[in-house]
């Protein structure tokens, strides 16, 4: 399978944990019931999936594949999407401090539990939209069959 073909079945997991958070921020929104530990949880997976393993290989194996392919570092894609990423590591902190702060009963930490998690999910989904539509097929098309082999290896 092509790494860019591992990287959107990512996508794929990832998206459904995005419905997950904007639905549970939509109703702690309108003051219904939703644990804090919902929050603490998605951050958990995003810190330990989304970045840990996702993003991982995106970073450390993709991007630098990309670039040694000719694809600028500086001003291109590449740029775009590892700043995106780290708008997506703040979001998930103040998420997670938010609801750690919520589930101690600080009742104004919901507005920033519902802003982080709202945030991620707006970002993440252009953000996943741009990866599987612009960037996959441009890594695709500019990295030769043997350094995909090595990234392919590289993503174990």
């Amino acid at each position: 399978m092509k790494p860019t073909q591992v990287l959107m079945e990512d996508h794929r997991v990832i998206e459904h944990v995005l419905s997950a958070m904007q639905l549970a921020a939509e109703r702690l929104s309108r003051d219904e019931l939703i644990r804090p530990a919902f929050f603490i949880n998605a951050a958990l997976f995003i810190t330990n999936f989304a970045d840990g393993i996702h993003h991982r290989k995106e970073e450390g194996v993709l991007f630098p594949a990309m670039i040694d392919s000719g694809i600028p570092a500086r001003g291109g894609p590449v740029a775009v999407m590892l700043a995106e990423h780290e708008q997506a590591r703040l979001f998930t902190r103040e998420m997670k401090d938010a609801a750690e702060k919520m589930e101690k009963g600080i009742r104004s930490a919901r507005a920033a539990v519902i802003q982080n998690a709202l945030g991620y999910v707006a970002l993440l989904r252009p953000h996943i939209h741009k990866e599987d539509n612009i960037l996959f097929p441009m890594a695709d098309r500019v990295i030769k069959p043997e350094l995909q082999l090595k990234v392919e290896e590289d993503f174990s």
